[in-house]
């Protein structure tokens, strides 16, 4: 199991059944691969579909997902103009947006967009996506390619979102905000205490039912 899949199975566990879910592009579009048994969702993208499904044998060039990747859509799915699907964001009809960081403060602030001096394509729908879903997980590795740690005390790239974040989860554990801040739940299999505080850069408390990572057998070994 890569980095990737592991956090994808992890962030699988958070969905229910019937749920309305957003995925970011990237890693998050890995998650519907490892839902749990009977947990069916219902995918929409902000390019204007909901009940978007995996892609079959046969690829059709003009339905792909928001981010530019081809797509599927099931029966009894819908398609509609960019109005009407930001509606359905800013309405509070998502019930989970699941999506990618750069940086996520102890705050629950967000910045997930643009790095200043580099191109970006822009922010597409993930500020209208954490302020209009009820509830915002963070997927991302722990740390940036250099070792830097993505968890930090305070953002210092471009925000997307204040406050908006309710959990994070990484290939190292899991935390969650709560009122009395960022709190650590689990923690991924092979992995201490220790190593997650060294590689953390913000504040956080450690809850006193820690646990092992859910959805990840104990034995699994990060290839």
């Amino acid at each position: 199991m890569d980095t990737k899949e592991l956090i994808a199975r992890r962030a699988a566990a958070e969905l229910h059944d019937g749920d309305v879910v957003n995925l970011g592009i990237g890693l998050p579009t890995l998650i519907p691969n490892y839902l749990p048994a009977g947990v069916n969702i219902i995918l929409q993208s902000e390019n204007g579909y909901i009940g978007l499904g995996p892609v079959g044998d046969t690829i059709l060039p003009d339905l792909v997902n928001a981010g530019g990747k081809p797509a599927h859509i099931l029966p009894g799915g819908s398609f509609f103009d960019s109005a009407t699907s930001f509606a359905l964001i800013r309405g509070g009809h998502v019930d989970v947006t699941i999506l990618g960081g750069l940086e996520v403060d102890e705050h629950g602030n967000l910045a997930n967009w643009m790095v200043p001096g580099k191109m970006v394509p822009g922010m597409g729908g993930a500020m209208d996506l954490v302020t209009g879903a009820k509830k915002v997980i963070v997927a991302m590795e722990h740390t940036s390619k250099n070792g830097a740690p993505k968890i930090v005390s305070d953002c210092t790239l471009p925000l997307t979102a204040r406050g908006a974040v309710a959990m994070i989860i990484t290939e190292l554990a899991v935390f969650r905000f709560t009122p009395q801040g960022l709190v650590l739940e689990e923690l991924a299999p092979g992995t201490d205490l220790q190593t997650v505080t060294d590689k953390t850069g913000a504040a956080f408390t450690v809850s006193e039912h820690l646990s092992a990572m859910k959805n990840i057998p104990a034995d699994e070994v990060l290839s």
